[in-house]
């Protein structure tokens, strides 16, 4: 199987999905800041593609709140600190949040932070490798390559129970 594409609808808006091979390799929003470049994305694929068809599924029911982890096949490539930064990113459990200053300080230079921040800004596989879940300093929400609104709707779904039940007194 070729480099291909296919695009799914989510209450994230249209989703682009990305696969090379058996695995998938992007997941982009509308309006997404950093995209690769066109042949990333490949022709378009055929319907009953097994890898879009996991990958579809799988979102679909963690969007809706009935998955926390997922186990579609998948692969990123980019320099050497994206991909410290981006396998960092898979360890952050659902529901939790780190800040880009701690992902520094864990990869050796609390001063890597904006070098951080830009490797999490081109994180090809938004919501599977989970950027959503990197926040300011002070928990604030800074710059989601998908934009905030979707930022914020992903840390509300992952949400614990506790917390969400608190913010209704």
């Amino acid at each position: 199987m070729s480099t291909r594409h296919t695009t799914m609808d989510s209450p994230l808006g249209q989703l682009t999905l990305t696969a090379s091979g058996q695995f998938l390799t992007g997941i982009f929003y509308e309006g997404h800041w950093h995209l690769p470049p066109a042949d990333y994305f490949g022709s378009l694929a055929a319907g009953g593609d097994p890898v879009f068809s996991r990958a579809e599924a799988e979102l679909a029911e963690y969007l809706g709140g009935n998955r926390t982890h997922f186990e579609v096949p998948f692969k990123v490539r980019g320099n050497q600190l994206q991909e410290k930064v981006w396998h960092r990113l898979q360890l952050i459990p659902y529901g939790e949040t780190v800040t880009y200053g701690q992902l520094a300080t864990e990869l050796g230079d609390p001063h890597l932070a904006q070098a951080v921040g830009s490797a999490v800004g081109r994180n090809p596989l938004s919501i599977i490798v989970p950027c959503h879940r990197v926040v300011g300093s002070t928990g604030r929400l800074t710059g989601y390559a998908g934009g905030l609104d979707n930022k914020r709707f992903l840390l509300e779904l992952e949400e614990p129970a506790a917390v969400k039940e608190s913010k209704l007194f």
